[in-house]
């Protein structure tokens, strides 16, 4: 099939373009308690183009692209009618003109993991076994879970002569974990590793039995004030969305963001002034779950922040382009340091600490974040209760300058850092 792709494409005399071949194969397990319900396997390979097209508007140039997906049977006139359609379509896209990833080297690499140590189907057994281990109560217990093992296998070929690609393997998945006494509760978790990281899972079952426990015990909401409030496990890289949003080359392009190189960006407040940080400094990388991109950017771990400074600006070609910056590639995961506070230190002084929301955001333009409190545990000083209902609704920008991390970090395929965050005067909606 790419053979007759670049015929196509060639016959069409479409001279700029990039491919995207991806194989991916995958083992997935469905279990109802602990036994298993359903399992299968799936092999697919996709074919993504995108056609690029140079015309004039208005006597500036232009570049507009459009993609479209090949699939394995189509005709060669079926290919080619669906490229001559994309390549229409990319004269409707008025983008100023850019240059194409120029070829650097070519190679074909492996992203190294211990789930190359086995099957896929070993893979999904031995990351059940671990989900298991903790399920080992009769007043709560895990109801049902989901495991997936993937190995993609990913080639790019691009007209600047790219032929580039990479072999990776992952596992992810979720779980139900169910009390019914006192009241019937369920609480959902999903996870996805890099690695057979079955300690982490481990702790993460047994800390979630844990939590459900809990929130089937808690019958009331807050009350409304302003708290200490504490968040933890994947919220905490929620948080640290809000920098990474910022920084990307298409928000400085279009000017929702006024982060500058160099300016210590987590010492700015809302009015644009800067403030003294009395709280941990945010020192961030960024870490590519792949060495390439689909445009034939070669990725790096790349420093984005030290001590609340920003050292750097991200993201695809097109905007890098227009910038004058090095295109970097897109990055899925972030290492964050941790910071100068134990989880017990965190908890010494009145708290409210939410440990599971229905649904938490971040929104980097504005730096706001909150959500519905499913469970969370308030200290008072002399008791700590289970509560639930309510909201909470902050903004990293007020916060950013007295919040503190954990000493402890976690770990998942997306990111390693601390493991809870603490700050002040968090408005709460509750009872």
């Amino acid at each position: 099939m790419k053979e007759k792709i670049l015929a196509s494409l060639k016959r069409l005399n479409i001279e700029e373009y990039t491919i995207n071949i991806t194989n991916y194969k995958s083992t997935q397990m469905f279990f109802i308690k602990k036994s298993l319900d359903t399992k299968r396997a799936e092999n697919t390979t996709t074919y993504n183009v995108n056609v690029f097209k140079k015309f004039e508007k208005d006597g500036k140039e232009m570049k507009g692209n459009s993609s479209v997906f090949i699939y394995n049977g189509m005709t060669d006139d079926e290919i080619d009618n669906a490229l001559k359609r994309a390549n229409l379509a990319a004269s409707f896209v008025c983008n100023p003109t850019y240059e194409l990833m120029e070829c650097t080297e070519n190679k074909f690499t492996t992203i190294e993991s211990d789930l190359f140590n086995y099957t896929l189907e070993e893979c999904c057994e031995k990351t059940a076994e671990a989900l298991f281990a903790a399920d080992n109560r009769s007043e709560v217990f895990v109801n049902s879970a989901e495991i997936f093992a993937y190995e993609y296998n990913v080639e790019i070929i691009t007209s600047t002569g790219i032929d580039s690609g990479y072999t990776k393997r992952k596992i992810s998945g979720e779980f139900v974990a169910q009390c019914k006494a006192p009241q019937d509760v369920e609480t959902y978790k999903d996870f996805e590793y890099n690695c057979l990281d079955t300690e982490a899972l481990k702790a993460k079952v047994s800390k979630t039995l844990e939590y459900t426990l809990d929130r089937a015990k808690a019958t009331e909401a807050p009350k409304a004030g302003k708290y200490r409030v504490i968040i933890s496990d994947s919220y905490v890289n929620d948080i640290f969305e809000y920098y990474k949003g910022r920084a990307q080359v298409g928000y400085i392009y279009a000017g929702y963001s006024t982060f500058e190189v160099g300016q210590n960006v987590q010492a700015l407040n809302a009015e644009g002034e800067y403030a003294e940080i009395k709280g941990d400094k945010v020192s961030m990388t960024l870490v590519p779950t792949a060495p390439i991109s689909d445009e034939g950017i070669w990725q790096k771990e790349l420093k984005l922040l030290d001590n609340g400074e920003l050292k750097t600006f991200y993201g695809g070609l097109r905007f890098s382009r227009y910038l004058g910056v090095e295109p970097t590639g897109f990055f899925g995961s972030a290492n964050v340091a941790p910071g100068s506070m134990s989880v017990e230190d965190m908890k010494k002084d009145p708290y409210l600490w939410v440990v599971n929301f229905s649904d938490f955001q971040l929104d980097d333009f504005t730096g706001h974040f909150g959500g519905e409190i499913r469970l969370a545990f308030l200290y008072d000083g002399e008791k700590v209760t289970p509560v639930t209902g309510g909201s909470i609704n902050g903004s990293i920008i007020d916060s950013q300058t007295n919040m503190h991390f954990s000493k402890e970090i976690q770990r998942s395929a997306n990111f390693t850092g601390p493991y809870a965050m603490c700050f002040e005067d968090v408005p709460v909606a509750g009872a």
